[in-house]
């Protein structure tokens, strides 16, 4: 899914200069923070150690960190999946299947793009 969304986003940015950090976990992605300015982060709610909406939560309760806007990208397509990535400060939230021209769009509303 990682490869899958970064040539989406690719394709779909290619006269931005972006640069995409992949992290194939909640714990991952913690430890990259430090290490990289991110303008948006996306992340799936299900993922191993910490799930999608305790990364956000963290984020959005760090001062470092609360400004980057951040998407989810899940199979969980509930009302209330959406309500509560929301509430914890996801700015955009997008259910899998998804099509590519869906992803850029939110993605370009996120990098304030569009």
């Amino acid at each position: 899914m990682r490869a899958y969304l970064t040539t989406i986003i690719e394709s779909g940015t290619e006269s931005y200069d972006l640069e995409i950090v992949e992290a194939a976990s909640g714990f991952e992605a913690l430890k990259t923070l430090p290490h990289h300015k991110f303008d948006a982060i996306l992340t799936d709610i299900n993922m191993p150690d910490i799930n999608g909406l305790e990364l956000v939560s963290f984020l959005k309760n760090h001062p470092v960190y609360r400004s980057i806007p951040i998407m989810v990208i899940s199979t969980e397509s509930t009302e209330e999946d959406r309500r509560r990535a929301a509430a914890l400060g996801a700015e955009e939230y997008l259910v899998k299947p998804f099509q590519a021209g869906d992803l850029v769009e939110k993605l370009r509303r996120l990098l304030r793009v569009a």
